[in-house]
C-alpha cells in the first residue's frame, strides 16, 4: 500500500522538529507540573512543528516565510527553555545537548527554507554594513538618524 504524504511531511525540517517534539516529551512529562518552563517548552515545540507546516502550505512567499520565521523562533526559545532547565539543575547538560543538536538542526532547515522563499520582489531589506561602521547621514536628517522636520 502506497501511504501519501502532505507536503510539509516530506521536509526534513518538518522531521526534525517533529523529533525533538518526541524526544522533549519525556523530558517534559519529568518536570513539576507548575513549573513554566515546562509549560513553555511543550507550546514551543509543538509551535515548530505546526509553524513549519503551516507555512509550508501557504501560496504566497511572505505568508510562508512568516510561519517559518516563527517555527525558527520556536525552536531558539525550545533551546533557551533547556538552558533554564539545565541551570535550574533540572535536567542534566548531557540531555540538553542532546535535544540542542536536534534543534540546531531544526534552526538550520528553517533558515534555509526561508532563505529560499524570501528573496522575492517587493521585499524591502536595509542594507547590509559592517558593525560599528559609520554612514553618513542623508540631508534631510539629524545625526540620531530622525527628521528634523517631524
Amino acid at each position: 500500500m502506497n501511504i501519501q504524504l502532505f507536503d510539509h511531511e516530506k521536509l526534513r525540517a518538518y522531521q526534525e522538529a517533529l523529533r525533538f517534539a518526541a524526544w522533549v516529551g519525556p523530558v517534559i512529562e519529568s518536570l513539576p507540573v507548575k513549573l513554566s518552563a515546562r509549560d513553555q517548552l511543550d507550546r514551543a515545540s509543538t509551535s515548530a512543528v505546526l509553524n513549519i507546516a503551516e507555512g509550508n502550505g501557504k501560496r504566497s512567499h511572505p505568508d510562508r516565510c512568516r510561519y517559518l520565521d516563527i517555527a525558527r523562533g520556536s525552536a531558539v526559545e525550545c533551546a533557551a527553555a533547556l538552558d533554564v532547565l539545565v541551570a535550574r539543575a533540572l535536567l542534566p547538560t548531557e540531555r540538553a545537548v542532546e535535544g540542542k543538536q536536534i534543534l540546531l538542526a531544526v534552526v538550520f532547515l528553517v533558515a534555509g527554507l526561508i532563505g529560499r522563499f524570501s528573496d522575492t520582489p517587493g521585499r524591502v531589506e536595509e542594507e547590509q554594513s559592517l558593525y560599528g561602521e559609520v554612514r553618513n547621514a542623508p540631508d534631510n536628517a539629524s545625526s540620531t538618524g530622525e527628521n528634523e522636520n517631524e
